[in-house]
């Protein structure tokens, strides 16, 4: 100790800085790589799961805003899933919205496939009209409530942007045979296209998909998540956490801790997602799902905010160190050591990205060409994405305001201003 004592205070001062920021950084970076296993070992384990005759009447809400490419597709998936009985409830804000006419066509066209299935699936459209008090999707979703049969037991919200394979309902509402789980939730999963800002996205987003797990602090995700209709009354959730905000997930996730209840992540409703953009685009995008957390889970916000300044601040304070020389041993193997200290670092982080590579190989065999030619890019691209991360956390701190499917919102807790709505709107 005494020895540290002298020796310390004799190290530059922006070296002892490094070192501080670095240790912490390397151990999270340890940490974070362990829950990457821990991670896949989940999903493999509930890939083998046999699956659950616990399959009561359900209804599935899925708004939906405009078109795009594989629209049908995906509304197809969700009319076809191998449950029974469940009711679908498709959602417009306005009947000029360009998804309105493909919807209706699309129930029409499988009206007599639906009927004769094994599943016994009803199918219906609601215009929810708009609100100046919560998001679009928001409204959508409390319209679609107003449908819902008596008889229905869980309720099921699911984004149309998403292609759910053909258990994933079962998968979903499986959980909640267990009474201790309140809600259970998927997430998103993005593929890699042949775009730079598709590659981007589906490196940056499934770093979020990682965090969830088999643990007490899961968040609800509001595009693949269910609860018994019991719950959701006895919560509140329409009449209390839904009616002014933009989020109905972070709402969720809010009225389940505040009632000490549980959220159960299930690796198996990992849901394909895919979108090419502009890379302007990727970064409003991403933008705008930080600036909701900061608004609704500010205590998320901080953690990220922190994590990823120490990142940032961990490579701009060593490269300052290497370049200026600030170290007790300047000469090129003192400064060698340094670096090697910081492609440690990224190569930590890298090796957790290749394992979001193999969690898509599980998911989804199907796209095994797909992922052999851009499958690298979750890892390729990984050392780009706390540098996204930071902006995208540095940004909100700044901002309430978002675009979300060319509506405008300010949003603050508890309260939602519409400032510009979009011509489809």
């Amino acid at each position: 100790m005494d020895f540290l004592g002298r020796f310390a205070p004799a190290l530059p001062l922006e070296f002892k800085v490094f070192l501080g920021l670095a240790t912490l950084l390397t151990l999270q970076s340890v940490f974070s790589l362990r829950d990457g296993y821990r991670f896949l070992r989940n999903l493999g384990a509930s890939l083998k799961k046999a699956r659950s005759g616990y399959q009561p009447y359900a209804a599935v809400i899925v708004p939906c805003k405009g078109v795009f490419p594989k629209f049908e597709q995906n509304l197809r998936r969700y009319l076809g899933q191998d449950y029974s009985p469940y009711q679908i409830i498709f959602v417009v804000a306005a009947r000029n919205d360009p998804a309105f006419v493909p919807l209706g066509g699309l129930l029409e066209a499988t009206k007599g496939a639906r009927t004769s299935a094994r599943s016994a699936v009803t199918a219906s459209l609601v215009i929810a009209g708009l609100s100046n008090e919560r998001g679009e999707k928001v409204n959508n979703l409390l319209a679609g409530l107003q449908s819902v049969d008596g008889a229905v037991e869980v309720l099921v919200v699911a984004d149309a942007d998403a292609r759910p394979h053909a258990d994933w309902l079962s998968s979903l509402v499986a959980p909640l045979a267990d009474p201790a789980v309140t809600v259970s939730t998927g997430f998103r999963w993005y593929l890699p296209g042949p775009g730079f800002a598709s590659q981007l996205r589906a490196a940056w987003d499934t770093s979020i998909a990682t965090l969830l797990g088999d643990w007490k602090e899961n968040f609800a995700w509001g595009g693949s998540m269910a609860m018994r209709v019991a719950d959701f009354r006895r919560l509140d959730i329409a009449g209390r956490y839904w009616p002014r905000t933009v989020s109905d997930d972070y709402a969720v996730t809010r009225a389940v801790r505040e009632a000490k209840g549980r959220i159960h992540f299930e690796p198996r409703c990992l849901v394909r997602s895919e979108e090419e953009s502009s890379f302007g685009e990727f970064l409003d995008w991403a933008n705008r799902q930080i600036v909701i957390t900061r608004v609704y889970a500010p205590h998320l916000w901080r953690m990220g905010l922190v994590a990823h300044s120490l990142y940032v601040g961990t490579w701009v304070i060593g490269l300052g160190v290497i370049a200026l020389g600030r170290l007790p041993n300047p000469s090129a193997d003192g400064r060698a050591a340094l670096a090697a200290w910081l492609v440690g670092i990224l190569a930590l982080g890298i090796a957790k990205a290749r394992l979001r590579a193999a969690v898509a190989r599980q998911l989804f065999p199907e796209e095994a060409a797909r992922l052999a030619r851009f499958g690298a890019r979750y890892w390729q691209l990984q050392p780009l994405v706390p540098w996204i991360m930071f902006w995208n956390f540095l940004r909100a701190g700044f901002t309430r305001q978002i675009e979300w499917a060319g509506t405008t919102y300010k949003i603050y807790p508890g309260k939602v201003e519409v400032t510009r709505r979009g011509p489809s709107a």
